[in-house]
């Protein structure tokens, strides 16, 4: 038998050979995120492994704070559905004087108390778990010079919780709202607001509302 039948006879008796196993995947770790100004710029911020959690890009925060301006000295801000805390902890490193994280769930309270440890921001950042649209019911009206709301997409727009940021923050003050949707001018006046400025980043859709006068506006009662 000529060499090159031999040599296929023992390819073909020769048992297959397994595949490589491929070792198996490590534990998805946890994100993290960059403030981009400010006293804490380049600091990371920690982003758990949550269902929806979604930091705000940071070319949405940079242009956000362009709008608002580099420096917050004094201003008193509620960043409701904290998330990772990217925008609020992005006000207080801008010289904000006091700012509020509100978050309900357990995990990410835990984070952002930590993040205002290891940063040394206890004296102007307070953590508080909570329902967001509760807790700014129960606040006074215009207390607050910023609202930032970034409620999770499968609320849409969140219309209560736009009315009841309206009616807490001052007359002269911004509501931040980003959400999956666009909201025109027709759907903030509707609100009592006015659209300042907007932008799209991608699926984000982002946009700088200051309050209409109360004569115009329809808003939520006390």
């Amino acid at each position: 038998m000529p060499s090159s039948t031999r040599s296929s006879t023992r390819s073909a008796t020769r048992p297959p050979q397994r595949p490589a196993q491929r070792p198996a995947p490590a534990a998805r770790p946890a994100g993290e995120v960059r403030l981009i100004g400010g006293q804490w710029k380049r600091s990371k911020l920690a982003v758990p492994d949550r269902p929806g959690l979604r930091p705000t890009p940071d070319r949405v925060r940079e242009t956000l704070y362009n709008w608002l301006g580099q420096d917050l000295s004094g201003w008193q801000v509620v960043d409701a559905y904290a998330g990772s805390g990217a925008l609020g902890y992005e006000a207080a490193s801008r010289g904000a004087a006091k700012v509020v994280l509100i978050e309900q769930d357990n995990v990410l309270v835990q984070s952002l108390a930590a993040a205002a440890q290891r940063l040394g921001a206890q004296d102007r950042v307070q953590v508080v778990r909570a329902d967001a649209l509760a807790w700014l019911r129960g606040q006074p009206a215009q207390a607050w010079d910023l609202v930032l709301l970034d409620p999770p997409f499968g609320l849409g727009l969140d219309g209560p919780a736009l009315q009841a940021a309206r009616r807490v923050v001052r007359d002269d003050g911004y509501l931040y709202l980003e959400s999956g949707q666009p909201l025109d001018e027709a759907g903030a006046a509707a609100l009592g607001l006015r659209l300042h400025r907007n932008g799209r980043a991608g699926m984000v859709h982002f946009h700088l509302l200051t309050p209409l006068p109360v004569a115009f506006a329809k808003v939520e009662p006390q």
